[in-house]
């Protein structure tokens, strides 16, 4: 109602009264009763105007205060950057044959996403253990900076996961591994590199004769080998395992370059090759019998470099397949404390079947990993059930069947219990 209506509505309802009041003065009536009728008529009529000013007055404050919602609505909708917060936590119970049965694990791993317009997004993973000993553990897990250049390419730059393979960069969260453990070798110090300091091109490809694809290409620092002290002079006697952990440093100086090339050729199956080169340094040493990792107070030669890996992933109704199969290689080099290469590889084959009517999911694995050291070779057998309270809150079951070399840790079956939650 505006304020020419209202007036108009007082005149009539003013109109209305005065001649209600009028309809009851008598013939008989003296001038003084019509005097104090109108006067009564006169409160009435004031009274109702301080009402309908105080109606006008709140509904002008109402009024006020939606413009005021909708304006910061509107800024908010047109707001620059963008806030999100997603990550994981895993809580998991561990009773194998070499060690009594303990709670083994209790981590938690906060995602942060900071969006500015449709351009650029800065995401960071953290962490934090919970160690044997009590202490807690806080890590980087990765930080890039990503640049959408078009719809078909972002560069990422910082700490990224490998994108070798997919377990790494995809499967490795407690809420999305099917099992409460990586497949053999695929864990860090396993054959797969696990992450990368460096710059990389990733996105996917316009559809082309009914099928889809996505690239990964990446340069980065590369890796640094770690070397076996077996008789304590600080000097590498053979090269122990490769550390592929997002280094900052790069004694080498030669930069490592590669990516993974995925193909959709069909609804729910992707293939996928991977490939990395580069150069590799001795730089730090273990030492047999205490176990410590130290910088080596030696300068030994870069040596060559190759990871090459293929990965399947099928899917179709409750059914989830996926397979995968990597290799890391370092070459000779004469002039080196250790003169001899290594190999690592690794591979797995995994099943999961999800039941329609019930929240169940049943997993079966099986792992090969084969390293340069008999003590590290394991043939694994996995077998779980999965109860999923919601598609990102899983309990899990599972047993491990462990072959390995006769007293070594990769030779003990495991029971595995986990809860794990992604948000």
């Amino acid at each position: 109602m505006n304020g020419n209506s209202s007036a108009f509505g007082r005149r009539v309802l003013a109109a209305a009264l005065l001649a209600t009041g009028m309809g009851q003065v008598q013939a008989g009536d003296d001038i003084e009763s019509l005097k104090a009728q109108i006067r009564a008529l006169q409160q009435q009529l004031q009274a109702i105007e301080k009402k309908l000013a105080e109606q006008d007055k709140a509904r002008s404050e109402t009024e006020a205060k939606v413009d005021k919602v909708a304006k910061e609505a509107g800024e908010w909708k047109e707001a620059d950057s963008v806030v999100h917060l997603a990550g994981y936590a895993s809580i998991g119970y561990t009773d194998n044959e070499g060690t009594k049965g303990r709670f083994s694990q209790v981590q938690y791993s906060p995602i942060f996403h900071y969006m500015y317009k449709d351009r650029m997004m800065l995401e960071a993973e953290l962490e934090i253990m919970n160690e044997p000993d009590g202490e807690t553990e806080i890590g980087l897990e990765y930080l890039t900076f990503d640049v959408f250049l078009n719809d078909y390419m972002a560069l990422v730059a910082g700490k990224f996961l490998s994108p070798i393979g997919q377990f790494r960069q995809n499967l490795h969260p407690g809420w999305i591994n099917k099992l409460p453990t990586a497949p053999s070798g695929f864990g860090h110090d396993g054959a797969a590199p696990a992450s990368e300091t460096g710059l990389q091109l990733r996105g996917g490809l316009p559809p082309f004769s009914g099928m889809r694809a996505n690239y990964a290409v990446y340069v980065g620092n590369g890796p640094e080998l770690v070397g076996m002290d077996e008789d304590g002079d600080n000097v590498p006697d053979e090269i122990e395992g490769v550390d592929a952990e997002g280094r900052t440093s790069d004694a080498d100086g030669s930069k490592v370059w590669g990516g993974r090339f995925g193909l959709i050729p069909m609804a729910g199956l992707e293939l996928g090759i991977s490939y990395a080169t580069g150069e590799a340094a001795i730089t730090m040493v273990v030492d047999a019998d205490e176990n410590d990792v130290t910088p080596g107070g030696f300068s030994d030669p870069a040596r060559s470099y190759r990871v090459t890996g293929f990965d399947l992933a099928w899917q179709r109704g409750g059914w989830n397949l996926r397979g995968e199969y990597i290799r890391t290689r370092i070459g000779g080099k004469a002039s080196s404390f250790v003169s001899d290469g290594a190999t690592w590889r690794a591979w797995y084959a995994q099943a999961a079947y999800r039941l329609s009517k019930y929240p169940l999911e049943g997993v079966l694995r099986y792992a090969d990993f084969d390293s340069p050291h008999a003590d590290q070779d394991q043939q694994q057998w996995a077998l779980g059930v999965n109860y999923l309270f919601a598609p990102q809150a899983v309990a899990k079951v599972a047993y491990e069947f462990n072959d390995g070399q006769d007293g070594s840790a990769a030779d003990d079956d495991s029971l595995l219990l986990q809860i794990s939650y992604g948000f």
